[in-house]
């Protein structure tokens, strides 16, 4: 019979090293990516909290200062937030720092700066707005 390479059916032993070794690198590089991959759904999960306390700080100030029977008050005010709003935390919350400081502009407007800081990031993220007296908001 004839004897060549073409005729041999099935693979050889040198296949399959290389393609476990391929598929060992692959699951390696995947692997590797895995703390990565922890640290930003980490970071993106404080950011999210942070910008939720950020925009209901300056909602909720924005309402106290529309109104014209609250008094407004300049100055900075520092308090500590839990996620989901509770006063005290639950096994695992980490504390946001939230930082208001409300200065009059001129008139009846006043510019409300707030800041929310969180562990691991002292910068945290800021926003301000100014706001100005309506009387529809008189209650």
């Amino acid at each position: 019979m004839f004897n060549s390479s073409s005729n041999r059916k099935g693979i050889s032993l040198t296949e399959v090293c290389v393609a476990v070794f391929l598929l060992s690198v692959g699951v390696l590089a995947l692997v590797s990516l895995q703390p990565a991959a922890w640290r930003l759904s980490g970071k993106s999960d404080y950011l999210g909290r942070a910008s939720a306390i950020l925009a209901a700080q300056l909602q909720t100030t924005e309402a106290s200062i529309m109104n014209p029977n609250i008094a407004v008050t300049t100055g900075t005010t520092i308090r500590t937030v839990y996620p989901g709003g509770q006063s005290t935390p639950k096994p695992g919350d980490a504390a946001f720092t939230v930082q208001t400081t409300t200065t009059g502009v001129g008139g009846n407007t006043w510019r409300v700066t707030v800041n929310v800081t969180w562990p691991g990031n002292a910068t945290g993220i800021s926003e301000s707005l100014n706001v100005s007296r309506q009387e529809y908001f008189r209650q």
